[in-house]
């Protein structure tokens, strides 16, 4: 048999590494979402989860963190579909004592790994500081990758476009509140080459960077409702 020529075997390296990128999960994307966060009127969560289950596909219960009770996370076709005519709410106003709503762009959370089973989400939700949007967004990437190094759930990335004043926010999925505290049982050696090899200065850099970059951050823990 001869041997394959130099710039055939490149072909095939490249084709390979094209397969393998399209195969990539995507934890950044520009599908269109409408993101409505509600707190319950007293005594009314019950009757707020019965309201909205099943309204989309996302939706997730504070267990402990921000003030809100529910995130409601829907894709959209465009916003000329959603917008077009009467937009209905999402539940009636005797059950909702506050409400946000944020239009962002983000990754098919159906083709992410661990979100279609996920027991528990880490939801962290920025403001950046001026001119440092890109940075902070940039940083999420750095930080993902850390966590494909190490071995632990990934972030998806939503970025703002219109509403409320969220720059943008990330969500991890778990399979429960055990694998959130494994997950992060890394070796020390493992720890810090994975953070230098996305690009920190070390694992102890990682939360001080992101700092420098954000004038506030709210995290939250929440389940899915299904």
């Amino acid at each position: 048999m001869r041997p394959l020529g130099g710039a055939i075997v490149l072909a095939i390296l490249a084709t390979g590494r094209l397969a393998a990128a399209s195969e990539a999960p995507q934890w950044r994307g520009e599908l269109l979402y409408r993101a409505t966060l509600l707190r319950a009127a007293p005594g009314r969560l019950p009757d707020l989860v019965a309201a909205v289950k099943g309204r989309t596909p996302w939706i997730f219960r504070h267990s402990q963190g921000d003030h809100w009770d529910l995130m409601l996370l829907g894709p959209l076709g465009s916003y000329s579909e959603h917008f077009k005519g009467t937009v209905a709410p999402v539940a009636s106003e005797e059950l909702v004592a506050w409400q946000e709503d944020l239009f962002v762009r983000g990754p098919d959370l159906a083709a992410l790994p661990g979100f279609a089973e996920a027991g528990l989400l880490h939801i962290e939700m920025f403001h950046a500081l001026a001119g440092k949007r890109a940075e902070l967004l940039h940083q999420r990437e750095m930080e993902n990758a850390y966590l494909g190094a190490t071995g632990q759930p990934q972030n998806a990335v939503f970025v703002r476009e219109l509403g409320a004043s969220w720059d943008a926010f990330t969500i991890g999925a778990y399979r429960s509140w055990r694998h959130y505290a494994d997950a992060q049982d890394v070796p020390a050696g493992k720890d810090e080459a994975a953070a230098r090899a996305a690009g920190f200065a070390g694992r102890s850099s990682i939360g001080p960077y992101l700092r420098t970059l954000i004038q506030d951050h709210h995290d939250t823990l929440a389940v899915p409702v299904r």
